[in-house]
């Protein structure tokens, strides 16, 4: 158990429309202060719930933190431009002192105009992420580069200066189809499962990750494995379960009217030893790291993490 990881996340989503940024330094300084190994973002553009911007929030984050890692789960890749994004995350690794992991995915690709608020056709998304990452890739680690493809045409290109990681920072890609869970294997540094999926769906996707890898002759040591699972700690189960409710109401709508009993799939909560026990069964699937993602009093509920909670896999 001493392998397993723990993030938090950066308080994000205000669904009063103003930001509280006075929340977010002190939750990143205290998350730091605690021990937790890294601090994530979730990407939304367009929407309707109220979300900061992802990359411009972990510079923010890089400014009044030293030490813990920050990470982006995931960026929706298609629907960026490449050679920028590229940039920004090759800027934010030099200012975090390379404290960056990049993580990206497909998006929702029978949504069709969800692509088209950037210009983009969902048919594009598998070409445009694929000619991307290669874009990327190249611009971080080749001092010139040169692609004649679909979506873009580099001459002579380069970008200065490289990121501090080496070769370049780490890719993790999200996503639950197959085709996408062997993509990871090929060409990904990690894979971060998405907060609204079941433990029972996150077992079957480590199960085919691991079956990839072992057809890849690729070892798992250089494949972490991880997942975001939303918690409240409190003593009152009920009123931590009506809490989760009201918030997945809020954000996601439409999965509760898909399903009914959504937020029991994928949620933990109650006391400290009931969190222990939900995680130790996202641990028993795979999991080498967890963002353990409260909703609100986020300093208080991370304090009672990492005094009864973390132990108890790290100790």
């Amino acid at each position: 158990m001493s392998s397993i990881e723990f993030g938090v996340p950066i308080p994000q989503v205000f669904l009063g429309g103003r930001a509280d940024m006075a929340l977010v330094k002190a939750s990143l300084q205290r998350a730091e202060e605690l021990g937790f190994d890294s601090v994530w973002v979730q990407d939304q553009v367009v929407g309707d719930v109220p979300l900061l911007e992802s990359v411009s929030l972990m510079c923010y984050a890089a400014a009044v933190t030293k030490r813990v890692r920050l990470g982006v789960s995931v960026i929706v890749f298609p629907t960026r431009n490449a050679v920028q994004l590229a940039k920004n995350i090759s800027t934010l690794d030099l200012m975090s002192n390379g404290r960056v992991i990049l993580g990206i995915g497909l998006g929702p690709l029978t949504v069709k105009r969800f692509y088209r608020n950037f210009g983009v056709e969902s048919e594009q998304s598998l070409r445009r992420f694929n000619e991307g990452l290669r874009v990327m890739k190249s611009l971080w680690t080749q001092s010139s580069t040169d692609i004649d493809g679909e979506f873009y045409q580099l001459q002579h290109a380069g970008m200065e200066p490289k990121p501090i990681q080496k070769p370049h920072p780490p890719v993790w890609f999200g996503g639950q189809h197959p085709d996408a869970l062997r993509r990871a294997v090929r060409f990904a540094d990690g894979y971060m499962c998405a907060g609204p999926t079941t433990n029972v769906d996150f077992g079957r996707h480590v199960a085919s990750l691991r079956r990839f890898l072992d057809e890849e002759g690729r070892g798992p040591a250089s494949f972490p494995i991880s997942k975001r699972v939303y918690l409240a700690v409190d003593s009152n189960e009920r009123r931590a379960k009506e809490g989760l409710d009201r918030f997945f109401q809020a954000r996601y709508p439409w999965m509760i009217e898909r399903n009914p009993n959504f937020v029991a799939d994928i949620c933990v909560w109650g006391s400290p030893q009931r969190v222990v026990d939900g995680l130790a069964r996202v641990v028993e699937n795979g999991a080498e790291m967890i963002v353990l993602n409260p909703l609100w009093d986020f300093i208080e509920q991370m304090e009672v993490l990492a005094e009864s909670v973390v132990p108890e896999f790290t100790g």
